[in-house]
């Protein structure tokens, strides 16, 4: 059983879980808001009067998807910015150029399941790379912009592939193992909830909460573009009673951790369905539809990739100052 302070499920999507609230004056930014479920994550909290500002690989994309959502709500509240996750140099423009307080930031891009290992100028593995070191470095490039927000909230997704593999320190980029998609993208997702834990821990004292949420297993999204349509099928089928999602329902994790106030002080945990997941005594993917790895909220694997990670962008000269 989850733990849940709402009365929100599964099946909730993201306009009921923020019906009611008013996000005017609140500053967001949604990582790939230009598809899949960060576009229903931008349109809830536009919805509330939230700022938002899509930060998309995609310009041409993310301004149709700003445009929309502006005149389906009748504002002017969605901005588009250029963000390219595994590009560190253009994630640190991004938190450059950013100007003022920011209240949320929800984590939402990222790659699966790339077919080939592929490595970033900086010679890391592209799903551990796009899906937690970018983030990680975006993350600490807004810091301050999140201190000064007074209550700010981030939101990492993760997902149940994060059952699939811890972060292994000792060859995070596949340098002497075989490489395997799967397990490379159950690293990132795995690191994507250690992040939330450490920065928690870290900056809690600061006004700064940091959650984990897993969507849900969403088919009509691009991130399983890179993936065979046997392969997913398979997936699919043995996903032991796991319930397929809408984008909207995919969102609803996400805007409630964004935004609820039950869930105000709350932070350095994972939610699934609406709710907090429950432990697991071991990792299990082919068994466990829902939960989580007690891995992926040690606070010593959480402390070590925290390290691991700015020792990353120092090589990289991106450390943050």
């Amino acid at each position: 059983m989850s733990n849940s302070p709402t009365s929100f499920g599964a099946r909730s999507n993201a306009a009921e879980v923020i019906a009611g609230l008013d996000l005017t004056g609140k500053r967001a930014v949604v990582t790939g808001g230009s598809s899949g479920i960060g576009i229903e994550t931008a349109r809830a909290l536009a919805g509330a009067h939230a700022e938002v500002t899509l930060a998309v690989r995609n310009l041409d994309a993310g301004h149709q998807v700003a445009g929309e959502i502006n005149a389906s709500t009748g504002g002017k509240n969605v901005l588009v910015a250029p963000l390219e996750l595994a590009d560190l140099d253009s994630v640190a423009a991004f938190a450059a150029n950013w100007q003022g307080p920011l209240d949320i930031l929800v984590n939402n891009a990222g790659v699966m399941n790339l077919p080939e290992r592929i490595l970033t100028a900086e010679g890391h593995e592209l799903q551990f790379a796009t899906n937690h070191l970018g983030h990680f470095a975006l993350a600490l490039g807004l810091h301050d912009a999140l201190a000064a927000a007074g209550n700010a909230r981030i939101v990492s997704l993760s997902s149940r592939g994060h059952l699939r593999s811890p972060v292994v320190f000792d060859d995070i980029d596949f340098t002497g193992r075989p490489y395997d998609p799967m397990l490379a993208y159950g690293q990132s997702k795995t690191a994507n909830i250690l992040f939330a834990v450490e920065a928690n821990r870290r900056w809690s004292a600061e006004g700064i909460t940091a959650n984990a949420v897993h969507p849900g297993v969403i088919t009509e999204t691009n991130l399983a573009r890179h993936m065979d349509p046997e392969v997913l099928a398979t997936l699919l089928a043995a996903s032991h009673g796991t319930i397929l999602k809408t984008v909207e329902q995919g969102a609803a994790t996400s805007v409630l951790v964004a935004t609820s106030p039950a869930l105000d002080g709350i932070g350095g945990r994972y939610f699934e369905n609406c709710a907090e997941a429950t432990l697991l005594e071991s990792a299990t993917p082919s068994t466990s539809p829902t939960g989580v790895a007690p891995y992926a909220l040690d606070p010593g694997n959480a402390a070590r990739l925290w390290q691991v990670s700015l020792d990353m962008l120092t090589a990289a000269g991106h450390r943050p100052a």
